[in-house]
């Protein structure tokens, strides 16, 4: 294992008995796609694992943390804190876009700062500590940096409101998002929004679905009319 994944492991505070998992959490398709000899497993079996584990301890989390809260805003409350803009945020702490391995077309066309892979990525982490150590070190790679900001009230910002209502201040607009393009397999589709305030683009944001895609472009068009 070279340093530099040795730097990723002491930043976690978790180091693999068995380091293929972390390689494999850290690899994108585009990455094992370029390599056919020895192919590489990319990320998404242990994606899949992660999230299933990251929304149960999640949930048990907020179940003891929060006893007097019912069903539905308990449900908010988790989505808040395992949506993609809260991994992608979390992941920041421990610069984890920095490990990833991406093919070179990916990495060319902005992949290492794309919230929807760092997000991914993340899931996959939690699916390979899980794999290599057992619920508990999962349990508390997860409460150390995923859950960490939960409190009540806090939920995640709905940017496509915050932009709506920040423009109308000024008056009637003409707001509109279009879709630009979707790229992937139909299991993994990637979509591109953008974001239009009379005719002029605002911002432009990508996501697993056509919501999530949305939401990034409003989130980019708030940040670029300075709000």
């Amino acid at each position: 294992m070279t340093a530099e994944y040795a730097d990723l492991q002491a930043r976690i505070g978790y180091t693999f008995r068995d380091e293929t998992l972390l390689l494999e959490a850290l690899t994108h398709s585009s990455f094992a796609n370029e390599h056919q000899i020895n192919r590489p497993a990319d990320y998404e079996r242990l994606e899949f694992l992660g999230d299933a584990v990251l929304e149960m301890v999640t949930s048990a989390h907020l179940y003891h943390l929060l006893p007097d809260m019912k069903e539905g805003d308990l449900t908010k409350k988790r989505a808040a804190q395992v949506c993609e803009d809260a991994l992608f945020r979390r992941a920041e702490a421990f610069d984890l876009k920095k490990h990833i391995r991406l093919g070179k077309g990916e990495e060319k066309t902005g992949g290492r700062e794309r919230a929807s892979i760092i997000a991914d990525v993340t899931e996959a982490l939690i699916g390979a500590i899980y794999v290599d150590g057992g619920q508990e070190a999962a349990e508390r790679f997860i409460r150390t940096f995923i859950l960490c900001e939960i409190a009540p009230g806090r939920e995640r910002l709905d940017y496509k409101s915050a932009l709506q209502e920040k423009l109308q201040e000024n008056g009637s607009i003409n707001l509109r998002y279009e879709l630009l393009g979707e790229a992937g397999p139909e299991h993994r589709k990637e979509f591109c929004y953008a974001v239009y305030l009379n005719g002029k683009k605002l911002g432009e944001g990508r996501g697993h679905n056509k919501k999530s895609a949305q939401q990034h472009a409003a989130k980019e068009a708030l940040e670029n009319i300075g709000y």
